[in-house]
Parts: C-alpha cells; structure tokens; sequence
C-alpha cells in the first residue's frame, strides 16, 4: 500500500484541485464461526492487510462526485436523489442515507478511491467500501457517531441498498481491527476480546477459488430465512429464547423431531458453530494452535453437509490441505460459500510446499488456476496522516 496514497492524491488534486483528507479502510478475514454473526453467536475475525484508500475533501454543494481508481470511473448523484442501485456507488449512496436518517445535514464530497482488496474473493470489499466512505464522511461532518455507529450505518447500506441481510462481523472487524490479534466478538452484546495472534508460529494463506455459483447471491439470503423458521418453532418449544445464541445442542436434538429436517440441519450447523467458536478461541488463547487446526477443519465439513454452503471446488482445497498436517494446521472455506476463498494456516516456511501441494491438482481438476493470498492482521479503519 506504499505508494497507493500518493497516487490516490495525485489523482485527487489533478480533478479536484484540492488537498483531501486521506482514510483507510482494510478488508478482513475470519478464522471461524461462519453464518453465525446474523444468529448472534460468536465469531473470530480481523482486518487485514489489504486495503482501500479514500482520498476526500467537502466541496461545498449538494452533489459528491466519486472516481474509482479501479475501474476508471467517475459517478456523481445529489442527496435528493439516493435509491438502491446495481453500480458500486449503490454502496456509498447507501452510507449517505443511513447518515441523513439520523439527521445529519449532508455536504456534497469529492472522492477518489481504490484499494489492493480482489473483489469477489470473501474479503469483505463491500464492507470496506462502505465502512470507509462513513467513517470519513463522520470526520469531515464532524457527526460523532462512534464506530458501532458507524458499523450500523453500513449494515443498513447492505440491507436496504444492495439487498444483502448480512450480520454485522464484516463491518465490526473493519472498523474496530487490531494489528497481531483476531477479535473474539459476541454478535449479541457487540462486544469484543482481542487475542494475539501468533505470528511467528504460522501463517495464514488465502486461496482464491476464482468461482463464484450462481447460488452464492440467493443462497446467503435463503440460509438466513432458514435460521429465522427454526428460532419461531423453536421459540414454540423453548420459551423465551431470541435467537440460535440461546440453544444448546443438547435443546435442539429433544427438538428434532419437531423441525423440518433441513431446518434441523441449518440450525444443528449454527449451535455447533457458535460452541466451536468459543473452543476455538480458548485454544489460541492456550497457544495450542493443532487444536485450532482441528476445529476448523470441523468447521468447514459442517458448512458442507449441515449448511450445505460448500462447493466442488472449496472441497478440494479442503481436502487437499487436510492431507498434509506437516505443511497445513487447519483450512475451511471462508465467507457465504458457493465460492470465493479458503483460509489455511500453515506452519512456519511451508507456504511454497503449500502452493505447489494446491496448484497442481486444482487445476487438473478444474483447468482453473488458484491464486494464493498472504495476510497479516491489520489495524481497523484509520486516518492517514
């Protein structure tokens, strides 16, 4: 990302003819607790090395104009005229409207953007993209909203904009990112514990699948309405409770009968998820990290069969990675699913083993290439001075 601040300036002052305010916004990963953010259970994410880049400065009228440096386009819409979309500036306009409706009186912005996150690839771009934009449109308006706030607002630009009914860990992890640790973050209190994460004791390698299902779009929405009819019949069984959050294993296998069997599936997936979650978490914590290896192996093979999110492709990264315990510690897919990418940890200088043990038989199998993907952990959304 060295250079890509003054790039984004000089870009800036060319159109512009001003001197902006520069933020950041990193992409993120997540170790484990898949679909588990929208049932309020626990999840373990961190903002990462890959970032976008806000070049932005107020411009005095009712109008922002937006370039993105990536795709060599400029936009510009007035504040009178925010409706959901299909572009990128859907994300942003989005952001403006979650602001206005909590009654902060807009300025028209300039900004140039872009950024080193691949699009598609289950880093949470979007996320970026709309964290980034908020948290820098709260700085020039000085509207104070802190970044729970402003985690909200771009939720609400996901839900309401580009109709995604995500959860809130995208979001979270980007604001709220801490570098060399992973954030044990409680979905229901919105509440974090910062682990350290050992860096020196492993890596963490991406593998971009570089597929994306026709599935991926629908199915996230489905997997969450599937969560939402078990929590209501269960609710009939188990009084009081409000969400996945609430059930243990042990509550939902006397319930079995009494759900429908893929409902059954989703939920079963979601209670293992959130209890592997919170082992996962102490096993890091204890610096066992063959344990934690383990528990995301077991997380993957539940998105398979029990959430039946996975797809040819991920499986074979997966199992590929499972061969190898002396290169590999643990891998799963990561994201909505349908594609995108895995995550793995390997152990200490045994990432070009890891490549050559992947990028062989993924593309026999598929005649499709891999790419692989090194993070580190990163600090949150910041201004760069």
């Amino acid at each position: 990302m060295t250079d890509l601040p003054a790039r984004l300036v000089q870009e800036f002052e060319t159109r512009f003819h001003k001197v902006p305010v520069l933020t950041t916004a990193p992409g993120r990963i997540n170790l484990i607790g898949e679909h588990v953010d929208y049932n309020e259970g626990f999840v373990l994410p961190a903002a990462i090395d890959r970032h976008l880049v806000f070049a932005i400065a107020a411009n005095g009228s009712d109008r922002c104009t937006i370039h993105s440096l990536d795709f060599d386009e400029t936009v510009s819409f007035s504040f009178s005229e925010l409706k959901p979309g299909s572009q990128w500036v859907n994300y942003l306009m989005g952001v403006a409207e979650g602001f206005l409706r909590r009654g902060i009186q807009l300025q028209g912005v300039d900004c140039v953007f872009g950024g080193t996150i691949p699009s598609g690839a289950g880093l949470s771009s979007s996320a970026a993209l709309c964290c980034g934009f908020a948290f820098a449109l709260n700085h020039l308006h000085q509207a104070n909203f802190n970044r729970l706030d402003l985690a909200r607002i771009s939720q609400f630009s996901e839900h309401e904009f580009a109709e995604v009914k995500c959860g809130l860990m995208d979001q979270y992890a980007v604001l709220f990112g801490e570098s060399d640790s992973v954030l044990l973050l409680d979905c229901r209190a919105m509440t974090h514990e910062a682990i350290h994460f050992p860096t020196s004791a492993c890596s963490i390698m991406l593998v971009d699948t570089h597929v994306k299902h026709s599935l991926a779009s629908s199915a996230y929405n489905e997997r969450r309405a599937d969560c939402e009819e078990g929590v209501a019949l269960l609710r009939k069984l188990l009084p009081g409770i409000k969400s996945l959050h609430d059930v243990s294993a042990a509550q939902l296998e006397r319930c079995r009968d009494r759900l429908p069997a893929a409902i059954f599936k989703r939920c079963q997936f979601i209670t293992q998820e959130i209890a592997r979650t919170r082992h996962a978490a102490q096993a890091l914590k204890d610096s066992d990290l063959t344990a934690f290896g383990q528990y995301m192996f077991e997380s993957h093979a539940g998105l398979r069969d029990r959430y039946e999110v996975s797809c040819p492709e991920l499986d074979l990264l997966v199992d590929l990675a499972a061969k190898r315990p002396d290169i590999v510690l643990g891998g799963r897919l990561m994201g909505g699913g349908f594609g995108g990418c895995t995550i793995n940890l390997i152990w200490p200088d045994k990432e070009m083993e890891f490549k050559e043990l992947i990028a062989t038989d993924y593309f026999t199998s598929f005649r499709i290439n891999p790419e692989f993907l090194p993070v580190k952990l990163s600090q949150g959304i910041h201004l760069i001075s």
